[in-house]
């Protein structure tokens, strides 16, 4: 019997449309042998595909009076709230989270096959010295495990917020490490940064398309921060007007990319 894993996402408000879960949903299926179970945690499921399983928000609970609007702030209810000990209906199973700003580029069999036991796995940030913060684009972890780190959030979510601001992967490398001492990473060669690793260096980028780096096993480029997935295949920094800061100076060369049309060839 071939052996089904659960992967998940979270799509709250207007930031993406249902279009990029789909696309996200098609990308992993096609790319694994494997039976994918895939979910979406959403307030508004228009749109999704059929094999779109459709799962409600997380909700924070038991929030302080006078600290409910903290809840809101950032992203939190992606590595806050889908920690939940109850997530899904899914207790006591595995589950793979992918951001929905994730291009899959490579075979992810090996991927599902590599945790271990009840472990929780997650990306070195590529923007931090050191082995303390995970880059959240991909983690995975067995629902059951992880709930301290929503209880601990809906208790302190103005202290939380206040310490780590928008930094809520941070928040979530922290509780980890708390419990467990360190992080378990997935094999570097497996996920790259579109800003750190396809991006031309900065003088060149007027001239230079970006491109997938020659890694061999790389499996995922993540579109962390700016430029998302679709600015990054038209070739805009930020396309987004409560985003966008104008850029003077020598920033007008570094914060400038040409498209990208290869993005189409994976993102479909």
């Amino acid at each position: 019997m071939t052996q089904k894993y659960n992967v998940i996402c979270i799509k709250w408000g207007t930031g993406y449309p249902a279009e990029d879960v789909n696309k996200l949903c098609s990308m992993i299926k096609r790319n694994t042998k494997y039976d994918i179970d895939f979910y979406c945690f959403t307030e508004d499921p228009t749109g999704l595909r059929d094999d779109v399983i459709v799962r409600p928000l997380p909700q924070f609970e038991n929030v302080k009076k006078g600290e409910e609007e903290y809840t809101q702030k950032y992203a939190y209810r992606k590595e806050a709230a889908l920690c939940d000990d109850n997530l899904g209906g899914l207790t006591g199973q595995r589950v793979f989270f992918f951001d929905l700003d994730s291009l899959i580029v490579g075979n992810l069999d090996e991927f599902f096959e590599y945790p271990q036991g009840d472990k929780f796995y997650i990306i070195n940030d590529w923007n931090t010295k050191g082995d303390h913060v995970g880059q959240a684009s991909c983690y995975s972890f067995v629902v059951g495990t992880l709930g301290y780190i929503k209880r601990y959030f809906e208790e302190h979510p103005k202290e939380m917020v206040e310490r780590f601001y928008t930094a809520s992967q941070e928040y979530l490398s922290y509780k980890v490490i708390e419990k467990y001492g360190h992080l378990n990473f997935w094999p570097e060669n497996w996920f790259k940064s579109f800003r750190f690793h396809c991006l031309p260096k900065w003088y060149l980028r007027s001239f230079v398309m970006p491109k997938i780096p020659d890694v061999p096993g790389l499996k995922m480029i993540a579109f962390h921060g700016l430029p998302g997935l679709e600015d990054a295949r038209k070739g805009i920094w930020c396309s987004n007007k409560a985003d966008r800061k104008y850029p003077r100076g020598v920033k007008k060369i570094y914060k400038h990319l040409l498209p990208c049309p290869w993005i189409d060839d994976y993102w479909k």
